[in-house]
């Protein structure tokens, strides 16, 4: 695997297996407005693209629904309190992380989730990453797969992109990698197979977070 100073991370699906938490909350929200509840198949296949767009999957007529904010509001005051409840790094991500950051390599963070979760989540797993970048729309950076929290991460680390890399699990972070000028690595212990992401343009593969830095 070619090696980089700079490794940018995608959080759900790459770092941290979030599903269950995710999927637990967005239960308990369409609980209290008496909506049909999903499986965790179907959270899996919602996932990936911010949690509003998980809630707008998840609730019956999406956003049109009369009770939409109001239940979409219920997920995300549930979620913030429970975040940790069952979420755990991947296996590996952690040894991945320490080695990165005793060769001195930069890192950073940056998710299609809600800012402070973001923040959160990366302290709590990660106090080696230095920089989280969430969805934070009031200051004008767009989710992803715009390249906005790409460049805020960047820029928030003082490197350009000249050899650095985007890590991520779906088809929107290889959008994203794309949008901003990054070569992609699709890792496939996550919420998507090697099918959908080879279909989405994906061409770097890793089974095992160690791969990332091992040499060729």
């Amino acid at each position: 695997m070619k090696q980089y100073k700079t490794y940018i991370f995608d959080l759900d699906g790459t770092l941290l297996n979030t599903l269950n938490d995710l999927a637990a909350s967005t239960n308990y929200a369409l609980r209290q407005f008496a909506m049909p509840e999903h499986d965790i198949d179907s959270i899996r296949r919602f996932v990936g693209n911010g949690v509003r767009l998980l809630m707008e999957r998840a609730i019956p007529d999406g956003a049109r629904n009369p009770q939409f904010e109001e239940c979409f509001a219920t997920f995300r005051k549930h979620y913030m309190e429970h975040s940790l409840d069952t979420t755990v790094p991947y296996e590996g991500i952690s040894a991945l992380i320490h080695a990165l950051s005793q060769r001195g390599n930069n890192m950073a963070v940056v998710s299609n989730k809600f800012y402070a979760a973001t923040r959160e989540l990366v302290a709590h797993f990660f106090p080696e990453i230095p920089v989280a970048v969430g969805e934070h729309e009031a200051e004008g950076i767009r989710k992803k797969p715009a390249p906005d929290t790409v460049e805020e991460a960047l820029r928030l680390l003082g490197v350009g992109k000249d050899d650095a890399v985007y890590v991520g699990d779906s088809d929107v972070d290889l959008a994203t990698a794309r949008n901003s000028g990054l070569p992609c690595i699709s890792v496939l212990w996550g919420f998507r197979d090697r099918d959908f992401l080879i279909e989405h343009g994906a061409t770097t593969f890793v089974n095992h977070p160690m791969e990332i830095i091992a040499e060729d």
